[in-house]
């Protein structure tokens, strides 16, 4: 990477940024954020599964996984994750086709000790031969975890379709299988593997921190420059990821869950050199537009797709799949040639009539806004980020690169349009009613492939372009330019600025992230939402044909950086918009009028009661650690209700319910909303009579509707299996407290995060007992919890159960061994965590609007809570542990399912469990909030 120079920075970004290349080649971008409280490090390496020894998929995998488990100077396994933690941070890693990156976050003033740690990853690994063993254990639990994902099952079709010589085409993930053999003999290999591909030159070191550049370099210097230096690059062999024959080809696969979906692949060249004008994305912009006359309004029109992305697909060094996948109907399913027919009808629109300067300008233009006005992330995304754009982009663009868009090449995205055509495509098609033939080894997908028929490829090469599809017209929400207003905020934390029997307006102006943009929160509360599972179904339905029937409407508006979000919760609905400020009552009104005039056509509420009932049958072959999360909230919250349930009495629902539901649920309503942003204080009370006009919320008003959640107390520990479809065995321990008092929030969160790497590392780097292991503080309506869950591969629920009980018997005397300056360290890092300062105007508004939802008026919760957690002792917590989970009788939900694995195991019982949960939550006490 060449030096000095100068990182393009948007206007609206205070950091400070230079990139160094160090002796060793290491090439480094330093970040000088003096407004933040943390700090992080990213080091991304030219490394992925594409370098696999042919003999050992999964190599470059297992190595990510060792390099965390020790090195020569801090040899313990666990504690480079433990001194992360404790001081408030977190970390992870990937491994990905080429690239293998490592990042985490810290409080700042532990960032050089924790560069000490981290940069030993690069230089000193120990590759301990006695976790060697343990630690592919670990991969196959992440193998076996994903054997019936369908992302994971479809991507291994691909890569068993595609040229064998390719490395693409292999097995990436890595298991018991692929990484056999005497550990010491794997240990040698690993070594081998890591010190021929691991070397200076091919890493990129992101560092983000509130220090000065000058002291960053040092830092860099200091803990980077041992790292060896290899000058021989990798070399991937030239040769296409397909062969001729792979072409013009069309691929049947047939999917666990329910769906129905088409991706047209294109096999197009690697693109990167094309960054700075992004033709690609350009055409992507006109083959995704969702307004009238596009090619998904036409489809949805004709009942043949109900959604559309284009511009996917995976990539590498020397290819670039480019994806338009379509998500269809059982029509569509049925005539899928009238749907392929329709968009290469698009494609010929676009290569005749729509590679127009003006259009690509708007694009750019949008582009340019968002650069202009960009918001700050948090530092551990930032150096994630940035450390991968080091490999694709100029030094120059490391964070403008992703913005850029210089001009319209006419000639160049006319070459990638004419590779748009059937003689190098594939096609994808995804449903369960499909013929097959083959299976696809290690994640067993049925698939078949067959050649497409030489008069479709015909067809396809001489569409006609029917008169219904039309390009975007000129954008009209487009902001040019704008600039926030200096007006001061009419105080600390957000005030009632209209309030009436039946609304309530909260508003503030902010006067920190100095962008032209506001958050816009509206919360209508009916209780007609969610009075029984019938409501909450028909409360779910309207949401989504709501948001169906907008799209065409709000589409252009979402392209120009506004966006809006309905979604359904226990007491009602939320309607959530974004962007510039300048725009979004405009949007709003538009949302409304639109809302209001409810033309709910019999056609779309078919297709659409259609896709919720396929996501809720498809529940049940979720992973069971996500359908045992969804179980906890539906045992415990009054108003939350089983996916299965629900869709029983929606199958029954007819589009004369929907109209009635839909009456009844406005009749009487509360609102509650937040404006914040670059809003003035007039505009909000404004804002809050025209809503009231509109919605006539003081002739009908209603009061906030309850959340009643059930009170654990005095119950024993409560059993409830859960049933899932997978070989894994799952478990979700869950404790609540019975006050929502900031003391009790503070003693849950404090034995969260000082229980949750020790966890982590017992129960899964030592015990193996599964991939998905980890606690977290959660609290639900207000009452805060601690949740412990695993998912295994290896044991079934009765060990799983005695294991966490067996921690958390034994956590007392761990936290006896703490000494005091590490106890007070654990809890500053707890502090800072809590305490850390909003990065940008998205989570300011969400920490508001959470408050708002939590009753605290004052906004000064996590002050109150801060307060307890530093007068906490190390006795007070044993004494919570004691009281509240080692007692034989203790309070506490445990949700388990059994996997197909595990059937001959001991079982789980108890004469305590929830065998109809409908009768137990009529029954049990209950929280009220």
């Amino acid at each position: 990477m060449p030096k000095n120079k100068k990182v393009i920075t948007s206007p609206n970004d205070h950091r400070k940024y230079r990139n160094i290349t160090l002796e060793n080649g290491l090439s480094v971008l330093l970040v000088e954020d003096l407004q933040s409280t943390e700090a992080a490090a990213s080091m991304a390496v030219a490394v992925g599964h594409f370098d696999d020894p042919v003999a050992r998929p999964g190599m470059a995998h297992f190595l990510e996984h060792m390099l965390f488990l020790g090195t020569e100077k801090f040899p313990d396994s666990g504690e480079y994750s433990a001194f992360i933690n404790q001081h408030g941070g977190s970390n992870n890693a990937w491994t990905g086709t080429e690239h293998t990156n490592f990042f985490y976050s810290i409080n700042a003033a532990q960032f050089e000790a924790s560069l000490d740690r981290f940069s030993q990853f690069f230089i000193a690994p120990l590759f301990d031969v006695a976790l060697v063993d343990r630690e592919r254990h670990a991969i196959e639990s992440e193998f076996s975890m994903k054997l019936k994902d369908d992302i994971r099952r479809v991507y291994h079709v691909q890569k068993e379709t595609v040229n064998p010589a390719h490395p693409f085409s292999n097995f990436s993930v890595g298991n018991l299988e692929t990484l056999a053999g005497e550990q010491q003999n794997l240990r040698e290999e690993l070594i081998a593997f890591y010190n021929e591909k691991y070397s200076a030159n091919i890493m990129t070191l992101c560092i983000v921190a509130p220090t000065s550049l000058d002291d960053l370099a040092k830092l860099a210097h200091t803990y980077f420059a041992a790292i060896t230096h290899h000058p021989e690059p990798t070399q991937y062999p030239d040769t296409p990821i397909y062969l001729a024959e792979q072409l013009q080809a069309k691929i049947n696969i047939v999917p666990l869950k329910e769906q129905r979906r088409i991706a047209i692949t294109f096999a197009l060249p690697a693109l990167e050199r094309f960054y700075k004008r992004k033709p690609l994305t350009f055409i992507s912009h006109l083959l995704g537009y969702e307004g009238k006359g596009s090619l998904l309004s036409y489809l949805k029109e004709r009942g043949l797709a109900n959604n559309l992305s284009a511009g996917g697909g995976v990539n590498g060094y020397n290819f670039k799949d480019y994806n338009i996948s379509i998500q269809l109907t059982d029509l569509g399913l049925n005539k899928l040639k009238d749907v392929i027919d329709c968009t290469f009808e698009y494609i010929t629109l676009i290569r005749e009539t729509g590679l127009s300067d003006w259009r690509y300008k708007e694009r750019a233009a949008l582009l340019k806004v968002a650069f202009q006005y960009q918001e700050q992330v948090k530092a551990l995304d930032l150096a994630s980020h940035l450390s991968i754009n080091m490999h694709h982009y100029d030094v120059e663009d490391v964070v403008f690169g992703d913005y850029r868009m210089d001009g319209l090449d006419v000639i160049e995205t006319q070459q990638l349009l004419a590779m748009m055509t059937p003689t190098n495509m594939r096609l994808q098609l995804i449903a369960p009613e499909l013929e097959t033939d083959k299976q696809a080894a290690w994640y067993h997908s049925p698939y078949q492939i067959r050649k497409i028929a030489t008069e479709d490829i015909t067809r396809w090469l001489a569409p006609k372009v029917r008169s219904e599809l039309t390009l975007p017209s000129p954008n009209p929400f487009i902001i040019d330019h704008c600039v926030a207003r200096t007006d001061k905020s009419n105080g600390p934390v957000p005030l009632v600025v209209s309030q009436e029997p039946g609304y309530r307006i909260w508003h503030k102006k902010d006067d920190e992230f100095n962008v032209p943009k506001g958050h816009l929160y509206l919360s209508l509360d009916s209780a007609q939402a969610a009075a029984s599972p019938k409501h909450a179904a028909l409360t779910r339905l309207y949401v989504e044909m709501l948001l169906d029937y907008l799209t065409e409407y709000t589409y252009q508006a979402e392209v120009a950086g506004l966006s809006y979000n309905i979604y359904p919760h226990q007491g009602g609905i939320t309607l959530h918009l974004t962007g510039f400020s300048g725009k979004q009552e405009a949007l709003l009104s538009l949302v409304i009028e639109k809302a209001r005039e409810r033309k709910f056509t019999q056609n779309r509420f078919e297709l659409i009661k259609k896709q919720i009932l396929r996501s809720w049958y498809n529940h049940t072959q979720a992973k069971p650690i996500s359908q045992l999360f969804t179980s906890l909230t539906v045992t415990l919250q009054k108003r939350s209700f089983e996916p299965a349930r629900m869709a029983e009495l929606l199958e029954e629902i007819t589009l004369e319910d929907l109209h009635a539901h839909v009456k009844s649920f406005y009749e009487k309503i509360h609102l509650e909303g937040l404006v914040y942003g670059d809003w003035l204080e007039s505009e909000a009370k404004a804002l809050g009579c025209k809503l009231n006009r509109i919605l006539s919320l003081v002739t009908s008003p209603s009061s906030e509707s309850s959340r009643e959640l059930i009170d654990l107390s005095n119950k024993g520990t409560l059993l409830r299996e859960v049933s899932a479809s997978h070989q894994d065995s799952g478990i979700i321990v869950y404790y609540q407290s019975d006050t929502a008092t900031p003391e009790n929030m503070a003693l849950f969160s404090l034995l969260n995060h000082t229980m949750s790497s020790t966890f982590f590392h017992e129960l899964r780097t030592q015990k193996q007992l599964g991939y998905m292991v980890g606690t977290g503080y959660l609290p639900l309506n207000r009452y805060p919890g601690i949740i412990f869950y695993i998912q295994s591969p290896n044991s079934g629920p009765q060990v799983l159960l005695q294991a966490i009980d067996e921690f958390i018997a034994d956590f007392t005397y761990a936290i006896l061994q703490i000494t005091n300056e590490q106890w007070e360290s654990t809890k500053t890092g707890l502090v800072n965590q809590v305490m850390e300062h909003d990065a940008n105007l998205k989570t300011r508004s969400q920490r508001y609007w959470s408050s708002i939802g939590n009753k605290d008026y004052a906004f000064n919760q996590r002050e109150n809570v801060v307060e307890q957690i530093k007068t906490l002792t190390r006795s007070d917590l044993i004494k919570f542990i004691m009281k509240k989970m080692r007692t034989k009788h203790c309070d506490r939900l445990v949700l388990f399912s059994t996997g197909e694995s595990h059937q001959d195991q001991a079982q789980l019982k108890s004469d305590n469990m929830i065998l109809d949960l409908r009768a137990f939550k009529l029954k049990a006490e209950q929280f009220d909030y």
